[in-house]
């Protein structure tokens, strides 16, 4: 990154992988029946700039290990940020005698070691950036005063940030199993005010990419998040009503979250999924599919292995709209009396099917109802499905975006939300793990004034 702080890069995993390797060794040696270590080290640096002036500049390099090992059916976890052979004995001292107190689990345990990843590829997710600290600054100026430039409504900035990372992550088991990678991501975000109207609106925008020279350039990140942000000037309510709703993609992704997290292993096996026994139901409309695709290089989801050393592989959870696999690692495969699907840790690039329609095309189909770009509170219940949120956005009407509009709760059950998806935009999300276009449901209820 620069010549006072070098850089985090592969030629560490060697050493890395040695060090899990006598971390193992020190665990058998203490007496525990098995064990799994990951150790990671991780760099990097951070510029925020605010009304055009620097307001922090911070490095940052940690690095530890943390350890789970088994005394027969028991288990203890410990971990720590030093990585002498002090501190990995008192690690794995603390970790068993924390086993040693702890209950009996039938379900604990390594992974078979039959299904252990082997022949890991190369998914191409490390790619240095060598951007210096006064390099970084002068990026995340420019984006702000892009800016500024855009609407002489746009008068305060909130906060603009380059953020760059790089880390190296190894773990290994005693079943022999020991996988590492390194990886990097970087980003620009941008945070801006307008006024107008009597109002004061914030809005925001950013890219985030494993290459630092393939971000959005700072002038079109920073005119976005002006653009959004002048845009929200003169935002009121709406008449409660029951409407369809058009979700775009950046808050879209959310609602296939709470649905990954109601199929995943941990809420089906203490019961507090709306979605337990669902699987083999059709709980979207048949056209719609939701697949993983680990192994895609480069991508920012991206894991040869899961958490449990298992080998990932593509797979639908959703096809014809209806669910065909869970979210499963070990422990809740054994809790289901099911197999792993290798998710331990969650899922890794996750796509939803879409029609070739763009967001403009959706809202025009929409005719009248709610766009939102905008949710807030928690008000998700997943025991239940029960969906109720904060939102903000812009009324449509005729087809058209005729004003923006705030204050107003959107709700539904996500049963019947994800029922009533009506059609899935060609404006993929790319920036994170989840991929999906604008979802429009065909109606929800809107409370407003």
């Amino acid at each position: 990154m620069s010549e006072h702080n070098p850089a985090v890069s592969p030629e560490v995993l060697p050493e890395l992988r040695e060090q899990v390797e006598r971390i193992i060794a020190e665990a058998t040696r203490q007496g525990a029946s098995a064990c799994e270590v990951a150790v990671s080290v991780e760099q990097g640096l951070s510029t925020s700039v605010r009304q055009g002036e620097v307001e922090t500049v911070e490095f940052n390099r940690d690095q530890g290990f943390g350890i789970t090992l088994y005394v027969g059916q028991r288990k203890g976890s410990a971990s720590t940020s030093a990585t002498g052979a002090d501190a990995i004995r008192e690690t794995v001292a603390a970790a068993l005698a924390i086993a040693k107190h702890a209950s009996e689990d039938d379900c604990a345990g390594l992974a078979d070691p039959a299904l252990m990843a082997r022949d890991l590829p190369d998914l191409d997710l490390y790619h240095g950036w060598s951007i210096t600290p006064d390099q970084a600054i002068e990026r995340a100026l420019a984006c702000e005063a892009a800016a500024f430039a855009t609407d002489k409504r746009v008068t305060k900035a909130d906060g603009t940030t380059l953020n760059t990372h790089q880390g190296c992550r190894v773990y290994g088991n005693s079943h022999g199993f020991v996988g590492g990678y390194a990886s990097t991501r970087h980003s620009l975000s941008c945070v801006m005010i307008a006024e107008g109207e009597g109002q004061m609106q914030r809005d925001y925008w950013y890219d985030v990419n494993r290459r630092g020279e393939l971000l959005a350039t700072p002038e079109s990140i920073g005119r976005r998040a002006a653009e959004r942000a002048a845009s929200r000037l003169g935002a009121r309510p709406v008449p409660t009503a029951e409407v369809p709703v058009l979700f775009a993609p950046e808050v879209a992704v959310g609602l296939f979250g709470h649905f990954l997290g109601a199929i995943s292993g941990g809420s089906l096996y203490r019961k507090s999924s709306f979605l337990e026994g669902a699987l083999g139901q059709r709980l979207f409309p048949e056209w719609l599919t939701l697949d993983e695709r680990p192994l895609l290089r480069g991508a920012l989801g991206s894991a040869s292995f899961d958490n449990d050393g298992l080998a990932t592989y593509a797979k639908p959870f959703v096809e014809g709209g209806e669910l065909v696999s869970y979210v499963l690692g070990t422990y809740s495969g054994r809790k289901l009396g099911m197999p792993s699907t290798a998710n331990s840790g969650g899922v890794h690039n996750l796509f939803v099917s879409h029609g070739d329609e763009d967001q403009a095309a959706l809202i025009r189909r929409m005719g009248r109802g709610l766009l939102v770009t905008e949710l807030m509170g928690q008000g998700v219940n997943l025991v239940t499905g029960d969906y109720s949120r904060g939102a903000g956005g812009y009324w449509v009407e005729n087809g058209e975006i005729q004003f923006p509009v705030q204050e107003v709760t959107i709700a539904a059950n996500l049963r019947d939300l994800f029922r009533n998806i009506v059609a899935i935009g060609n404006d993929v999300e790319y920036r994170g793990n989840l991929h999906t276009g604008s979802v429009l449901i065909e109606k929800m209820m809107v409370a407003g004034n």
